[in-house]
């Protein structure tokens, strides 16, 4: 088997012992006689599948249990609408950190339903840093402050998280949840698309407070309304059965790895390779300041288009797949989520070092 060493920012490598398990279970089962993809998700054992992954999921985020967990279709760009159509219950407004593309959206989104008031934004540098909040830029009057704590794009991550007192946190969590150690107490709701570290394209997780459930404006449709959803068990309709199987094959992955927090030792431990590499190449740049690096997505440059596509190129036929940089940015992005091995990493670099041998 010819696996390539896969870099891509989503959708993102998957633990190959998940898929391993799920080719042996595609035709039958565990002795159900039928692939989940045609159970009905109504049956004894999909409700045990998807039962099992909230569980795992509870276990490995130490979610307390006054948060629902519900698993959604949409992705994280529905959720920019369902946020705010559920959570402008009072003053309907609310505030937002700007640190990119994908944090630009939600606030384009929410400003339909009401207020948005852009406290702090990074786009001066090209979302290269994140902005330090204080509670004093805060809206008193917010309904919830909203961050994007990894930016996929442009590689900078939340260190540390905005004590918004109060106010509801809500996070948009896609591209590094399941990655490091958080306190979802210290959040209202958290949601992530799973295509980037928790499992395959088609299903979307969100953690919501029960406080926070039940509120939604009146010109919410149904299916937007986390109370119907919560009140069903994520099943109101038929859910992305195959999506959540897998996210719960990942889940159980995870545990068998010991964790969070032994997994974010690990993220560290990987990330800090290919940094250590940027900060002493001649050749090669990071394009994130120190404080704001994130530990899953790691864009960096040559400086020079023509040597950048070049790299790129050579790459490939090397088996490092998925190196290019999005388009809106340009230059090279090493997504190395959870499912990563320390030694695609290190064969990234080594291959850096060679190029720049050839091309310093």
């Amino acid at each position: 088997m010819n696996r390539a060493i896969n870099f891509s920012a989503g959708p993102g490598v998957l633990p190959l012992e998940v898929l391993k398990k799920a080719q042996e279970e595609m035709i039958d089962y565990r002795g159900a006689g039928m692939s989940v993809m045609e159970m009905s998700h109504r049956s004894k054992e999909y409700e045990a599948i998807i039962g099992g992954a909230e569980q795992n999921l509870r276990k490995l985020m130490n979610i307390p249990q006054n948060y629902k967990v519900l698993f959604l279709q949409g992705g994280a760009s529905l959720q920019f609408a369902m946020v705010p159509l559920n959570l402008f219950s009072a003053a309907k407004k609310a505030d937002y950190i700007s640190t990119g593309a994908w944090a630009k959206k939600a606030i384009s989104e929410a400003k339909r339903y009401g207020t948005v008031k852009v406290i702090a934004s990074s786009e001066d540098k090209n979302f290269n840093y994140i902005p330090k909040i204080s509670q004093a830029m805060l809206s008193r009057d917010a309904d919830y402050v909203h961050i994007t704590t990894n930016n996929t794009i442009y590689g900078t991550c939340f260190s540390e998280l905005p004590d918004t007192g109060k106010i509801p946190l809500v996070a948009d969590m896609s591209s590094n949840i399941l990655s490091q150690e958080y306190d979802v107490s210290k959040f209202g709701l958290i949601y992530a698309g799973a295509q980037k570290n928790m499992g395959p394209s088609g299903v979307t997780v969100v953690i919501v407070r029960d406080d926070l459930i039940g509120h939604a404006l009146d010109i919410t449709p149904t299916m937007l309304d986390y109370k119907i959803h919560a009140g069903e068990g994520s099943m109101y309709n038929t859910p992305p059965c195959y999506a959540i199987y897998i996210a719960g094959l990942v889940f159980e992955w995870l545990l068998e790895k010991g964790g969070i927090k032994a997994m974010e030792k690990e993220n560290r431990l990987k990330a800090a390779i290919l940094y250590d590499f940027l900060d002493q190449s001649k050749l090669f740049k990071g394009t994130v300041e120190l404080q704001s690096r994130s530990l899953m997505n790691i864009p960096f440059v040559t400086g020079n288009e023509e040597l950048d596509n070049k790299f790129i190129s050579e790459a490939s036929k090397k088996g490092l797949k998925t190196l290019k940089g999005h388009r809106s940015v340009g230059g090279m992005r090493a997504s190395i989520y959870n499912a990563m091995p320390k030694e695609g990493v290190e064969t990234l670099v080594t291959f850096m070092r060679e190029f720049e041998k050839v091309n310093g």
